[in-house]
């Protein structure tokens, strides 16, 4: 049974509930059902002030816990994780609309399995010595002190769980934002980490708008920000951090390409295709949009993917029969549907979908869309050019290898690619080729603990997912002891 869903969702601060002193709160719907969830008190001035103090506060003494210790904490806050996974799967649901099957299989796990790799990882962080003509050096990786993180909606415990893990691990406390859209599993991960031990204050979670997330990107004590979002919220965040020169990472946007060569296993690219434009109803910042299909397969290849996709179900998130769930939200459903009505007007050919889908029952004011291919798709088209985030994907001939990657290229996002080929030495050429953060060679969208995940361009700034992201929560100190007396030229 899902967790009983308390009316007034309040911001968590030193280990507790606080109420927002301005009074202002926001509803948060159901993308399924349209049924208001619950309402959420936004955290104002006030709120960010106690949470940057109660960090600060606690945050020294978190430091100089042994990392051995803060590791098993961590882990045991993993454990929770995987112990409440349907409940916490359910809540995900109902914030996401996205299937019952995924949040399960993917979103709470996955966050549990992150939180377990930093544990590991960070007990093997160490710095670097050397000896010198006039004794030695060493270095070793210092915390930032207070951090703060802002969520996007699509995956929100999961980002939760990225970026929290590194953060706490290397002895900072970090405040986290979660999206306005999805913010029920952020206070749950703030509960469970205060049961598994981590101290009031270094953890905390406020609520709000872009108006709070910029409180927390200008605040002057919080001296790192990361931020998983689109591209114009990335560039506000930046501004905003550059006044008093935080340290930031961002992952943003992607539209990235596909690249599926005459060789390839077409039912392997076809599944491939369909995890990169349709998992979480096409919401994933690093599906595969552009599809680029050798000339020699084209017509074979959009046959076999309309067939399957016609397949999908769409329908109630929480019936573990459906395949593709809800739009987040109504004014994303009809930016959705707009971008589909210019892929007809433009002239590309519709393979199948791009409905605007009317459910019966409890989903009938949910916001549902049709699988959508288009095919004929040309470099200039809208639907090609810009990050839809929705169920649509557009199919784009091409002649040759050259040809391929030269278009797959041109574009300002560099988040993700992914190739389809048989030819081992092919698949190596182009994806050195492909400007790209993360690119799969006959798979997408896979990311388990312990791979990079982060863009090139303007997808990003840094890496997640992995034990770089370790350095990027800390910063390196140097110490030079000297063995010898100074060798000074003044008398």
């Amino acid at each position: 049974m899902t967790k009983k869903i308390i009316s007034l969702q309040k911001s968590f601060i030193h280990g507790a509930y606080v109420s927002s002193e301005s009074g202002k709160d926001f509803p948060t719907y159901n993308p399924a059902t349209g049924e208001l969830i619950c309402n959420v008190q936004s955290a104002g001035e006030k709120e960010i002030e106690a949470a940057v103090q109660s960090a600060w506060e606690s945050q020294k003494a978190w430091a100089e816990t042994p990392v051995i210790e803060r590791s098993r904490i961590l882990h045991k806050a993993a454990r929770l994780l995987r112990e409440r996974n349907v409940e916490l799967a359910e809540l995900e649901v109902m914030d996401t609309g996205k299937p019952i099957n995924e949040a399960e299989s993917v979103d709470v796990l996955t966050g549990a399995d992150a939180i377990e790799f930093y544990a590991n990882a960070a007990v093997a962080l160490a710095g670097d010595y050397n000896k010198t003509d006039s004794g030695f050096y060493y270095t070793r990786h210092a915390p930032f002190g207070v951090c703060a993180a802002i969520g996007a909606w699509n995956y929100p415990l999961q980002i939760a769980c990225w970026k929290s893990a590194p953060a706490l691990v290397t002895g900072n406390s970090l405040i986290f934002k979660p999206s306005e859209v999805t913010p029920l599993t952020a206070n749950c991960l703030a509960e469970i980490y205060s049961e598994a031990g981590v101290p009031p204050g270094v953890f905390d979670v406020v609520h709000g708008d872009g108006t709070t997330g910029a409180l927390l990107s200008s605040h002057p004590r919080i001296r790192k920000i990361a931020i998983t979002g689109e591209v114009g919220t990335g560039k506000k965040v930046m501004t905003a951090a550059a006044s008093n020169l935080k340290n930031i990472s961002m992952e943003l946007g992607g539209k990235s390409p596909i690249i599926v060569f005459a060789d390839a296993n077409l039912n392997e690219a076809v599944s491939g295709v369909m995890l990169g434009n349709f998992y979480t109803q096409g919401e994933v910042c690093s599906n595969g949009t552009r599809v680029f299909v050798e000339e020699k397969v084209y017509e074979a290849f959009l046959t076999l993917l309309k067939a399957r996709t016609e397949k999908l179900r769409v329908g109630d998130p929480m019936d573990h029969a459906t395949t593709i769930g809800a739009m987040i939200h109504q004014q994303h459903h009809d930016k959705v549907l707009n971008y589909i009505k210019q892929g007809i007007a433009e002239g590309a050919r519709l393979i199948c979908g791009g409905n605007d889908l009317k459910l019966e029952g409890r989903c009938a004011k949910g916001n549902f869309i049709s699988p959508t291919i288009f095919a004929d798709c040309t470099d200039e088209m809208t639907i090609v050019k810009e990050e839809i985030f929705g169920p649509v994907a557009a199919i784009l001939p091409f002649k040759t290898e050259t040809e391929a990657i030269k278009r797959a290229n041109h574009c300002e996002f560099g988040l993700a690619a992914g190739v389809f080929t048989q030819e081992l030495t092919k698949a190596h050429r182009v994806a050195d080729q492909l400007e790209a953060g993360v690119c799969w060679i006959n798979n997408y969208n896979l990311t388990p603990s312990g791979m990079p995940f982060g863009g090139f361009k303007q997808s990003g700034i840094g890496r997640e997912n992995c034990a770089t992201a370790l350095t990027e929560y800390t910063q390196e100190k140097t110490v030079f002891v000297s063995t010898d007396p100074i060798d000074c030229p003044y008398e």
